[in-house]
């Protein structure tokens, strides 16, 4: 996928860090697969203009995610989706705690919405077809 099809978007109200929006929009890109080892992402430049935050914001989040080995970057190419490699178990670890505690939110928010245990369960499922194209 070329960097120009890309898209992205923040919500600055939403209380989640801009710069963290950025790491879980191109995580999610990775794992449904429309980003693919080598495809490159927009300059920091061009994707600060585009969401009109600071280029600061995009530079701390492309660098958490080279730390996380989810992007490398590439000379004359910028930040491009790196290799996945097998994960070490404490990684898998840390991203299952922080996961679940999300998850964790969200399931009592729904039972404080009076929802059945399906009904969550099938808002979950929704989400994940829906971010694996199924």
């Amino acid at each position: 996928m070329q960097s120009s099809e890309l898209s992205f978007s923040v919500s600055p109200s939403s209380g989640v860090p801009i710069y963290r929006q950025i790491i879980d929009q191109v995580n999610a890109l990775v794992v449904s697969g429309r980003l693919k080892p080598g495809d490159g992402l927009p300059s920091i430049r061009k994707l600060a203009e585009s969401l009109e935050v600071n280029m600061m914001t995009v530079s701390k989040a492309y660098a958490r995610l080279e730390v996380d080995g989810v992007l490398i970057r590439m000379r004359g190419v910028g930040m491009a989706v790196a290799e996945q490699s097998v994960p070490n178990s404490a990684t898998v670890k840390d991203r299952q705690a922080e996961l679940r505690t999300l998850i964790e939110q969200a399931v009592l928010r729904g039972l404080q919405l009076r929802l059945t245990d399906r009904q969550i369960v099938a808002v979950v499922e929704s989400i994940l077809r829906e971010n694996r194209n199924e």
